[in-house]
């Protein structure tokens, strides 16, 4: 037998002997379907994804969101409300058929029906086109629940003054006077004021501060015991020489202060 005789070489018809470039698709044969996914539709993507982004940035650095000021736990009289990207559902508790009774209606079933409905929006309404008008189901309920939130937000951020709020609830700057903590009159301080006016003198929350008050020592003296505005009577608890050592205590301090 000679050398190479007997042998056979089989070739696969599936491989192409020629190379071809790779050239997406024609898409043009799928209604409604005109292009790649890659690079084409994801880069439109990325474009509206960056130039909303670069917006939001903007907006963002023209218009800081308001800040307040430190918690004050003493402040029984301060309303809490949400940062502003939860104003909407802050906001709908405040109708009769989401609150009282209803609440639960208010913070699970219908804030769930609205998310569960926008989940769902891709599968309810599968059609291929893409352009608004042939896709009625999704893009009405995406309006309809875009326009819900920015109405809720507006009406909850329309009712609240959010510059007084944050003007007045700015932390009180640390005073410069210094309290003569062995003074007797400090210690009748302590015991039947401080809590409400707080360690400086400073006030916080609802109690006004003490240091730089207009109020003359007899007027001082009626208020520790009669009590003013939101401050009620009997708030001093002490014989008449514990009270002169109180208002004592702090003319001396508002005269440290001027």
């Amino acid at each position: 037998m000679h050398k190479g005789k007997g042998m056979k070489f089989v070739g696969d018809s599936r491989i192409s002997a020629e190379r071809k470039p790779n050239v997406p698709k024609d898409y043009s044969e799928y209604p409604g379907r005109t292009e790649a996914f890659w690079p084409n539709f994801l880069l439109k993507e990325w474009l509206v994804g960056a130039v909303f982004l670069a917006g939001f940035l903007t907006l963002t650095l023209a218009h800081p969101s308001p800040l307040e000021g430190v918690a004050d736990p003493t402040n029984a009289a301060y309303i809490p409300l949400p940062d502003w990207y939860f104003l909407f559902l802050y906001e709908l508790l405040k109708y009769e058929f989401a609150s009282g009774d209803w609440t639960i209606l208010g913070i699970l079933v219908l804030p769930g029906i609205a998310f569960g409905g926008l989940l769902l929006a891709p599968f309810l309404d599968n059609g291929p086109g893409r352009r608004p008008h042939q896709r009625p189901v999704a893009v009405g309920m995406m309006i309809l629940g875009l326009a819900s939130v920015m109405w809720l937000t507006y009406e909850s951020a329309e009712h609240v003054d959010w510059e007084a709020r944050a003007e007045a609830n700015k932390p009180i700057p640390a005073s410069d006077v210094e309290i003569d903590t062995e003074d007797p009159g400090y210690a009748i301080y302590e015991n039947n004021c401080m809590q409400c006016h707080g360690e400086d003198l400073q006030g916080g929350g609802a109690a006004p501060a003490l240091i730089g008050t207009e109020h003359s020592a007899e007027e001082i003296a009626t208020i520790a015991v009669e009590g003013i505005g939101s401050m009620p009577p009997e708030q001093f608890q002490g014989s008449d020489e514990e009270l002169q050592q109180l208002v004592d205590f702090i003319v001396s301090v508002n005269e440290q202060a001027e």
